[in-house]
């Protein structure tokens, strides 16, 4: 399976949200393979406490902006990692510390990214296959 193209949409309107409050790493997983209850985690760091809390904030906003409300949201109060979750689209935005800790990307290293045109997103190698020349 693949992510739908209401979730790509999604993505790119949190992904520049984000980036328009200096999230950095940002990357996107194609989750829809192993995961039956969402196609996209959108991830994202902010420097400090404030940071993650203004990043999530934007998302939020912009996303409502597309038409995507807020199903669930926790982890607000603490500014460390907040996770929104819009049914087709988990955004996570993590703190440094915490990003490094939990490593989502390594968690879900089997799922494909989705690129993302945005100046904060991450470069991911992806594995070369044993066939290329």
């Amino acid at each position: 399976m693949t992510a739908s193209p209401r979730a790509r949409e999604l993505v790119n309107v949190a992904a520049a949200a984000a980036d328009s409050k200096q999230a950095e790493d940002i990357v996107a997983l194609d989750v829809s393979g192993p995961l039956p209850l969402t196609d996209v985690f959108l991830i994202a760091t902010g420097r400090n406490e404030r940071n993650v809390v203004a990043i999530a904030g934007e998302i939020e906003d912009k996303m409502l902006e597309a038409g995507a409300k807020t199903i669930r949201r926790e982890g607000r109060a603490e500014g460390r990692w907040i996770l929104l979750d819009f049914g087709d689209l988990i955004v996570h935005v993590f703190h440094e510390e915490d990003r490094m800790y939990y490593s989502l990307e390594r968690l879900w290293k089997d799922c494909p990214t989705i690129p993302l045109d945005v100046a904060g997103a991450a470069v991911i190698d992806e594995p070369v296959s044993e066939n290329a020349e």
